[in-house]
């Protein structure tokens, strides 16, 4: 990544800035080595809703694990539809699964968290890094109120778990409120999960809804305490 650019994201105040500003200034300065990561949940729909407004050819893509909802593919064709956007989609490369659900059944994740790790890392992890080959940053829709686990992340900054590249996570500040917000105003379309209690959803068999009084990450890997709910994604080095 070129020093001049980091240089400019050390010296902006991403955090008196706008979603939409921080995006531009993403996309001004990186594209095209800057791509979007989404699994179609609210947060991530209405980021690729301000993406397209701003620039029709950014790039977004998608990891397909293989154990999705078929709402979750649902949204995706509707967005596509909507927008007449492509996706660049990722897979979990085949031997690695075949080994994988061999060697321990398909439904190894809910023995150990080293278990659901490895699932993770096959599914999601390695498919990851080959989206990232070559970029110099990366957008999410992560929120600050989501999880524990991501309390005192910033609008912008170095992820070092990725080779130093920049991720842009444009509406951290934003609440539960503001998202939905968005998204009616905006007609965005959106997974129909959320309207059956799941704000948070990954893999079908990962993800269930919550109940009144839960967290928001409540229905993620649920077996698990809440310290431990990353999949690897968006963990700090």
């Amino acid at each position: 990544m070129a020093k001049t650019a980091v240089a400019k994201m050390e010296s902006t105040d991403f955090e008196n800035k706008t979603a939409q500003e921080v995006l531009q200034w993403a996309l001004e300065t990186y594209h095209p080595k800057i791509t979007c990561a989404s699994s179609f949940g609210a947060e991530d729909v209405v980021v690729i809703d301000m993406l397209v407004k701003i620039r029709k050819d950014a790039r977004i893509f998608t990891l397909d694990t293989g154990r999705l909802p078929q709402a979750t593919y649902d949204v995706m064709q509707a967005l596509m539809d909507k927008y007449g956007i492509k996706f660049e989609v990722y897979h979990p490369k085949a031997d690695a699964v075949e080994e994988m659900v061999s060697q321990q059944g398909p439904n190894l994740f809910y023995e150990s968290i080293e278990n659901r790790k490895r699932c993770c890392g096959v599914r999601k992890m390695e498919p990851l890094s080959r989206a990232l080959k070559g970029m110099e940053a990366w957008i999410t829709g992560l929120r600050r109120e989501q999880a524990v686990t991501r309390t005192d992340t910033p609008r912008v900054e170095i992820d070092k778990s990725q080779g130093g590249i920049v991720k842009v996570n444009p509406i951290i500040d934003w609440t539960t409120d503001q998202t939905w917000d968005y998204i009616k105003k905006n007609k965005v379309p959106y997974n129909k999960l959320h309207d059956q209690g799941y704000p948070s959803i990954g893999c079908e068999p990962c993800t269930r809804a919550i109940k009144p009084g839960e967290d928001l990450r409540a229905g993620r890997w649920w077996w698990e305490s809440p310290e431990y709910k990353e999949c690897g994604l968006h963990l700090k080095k």
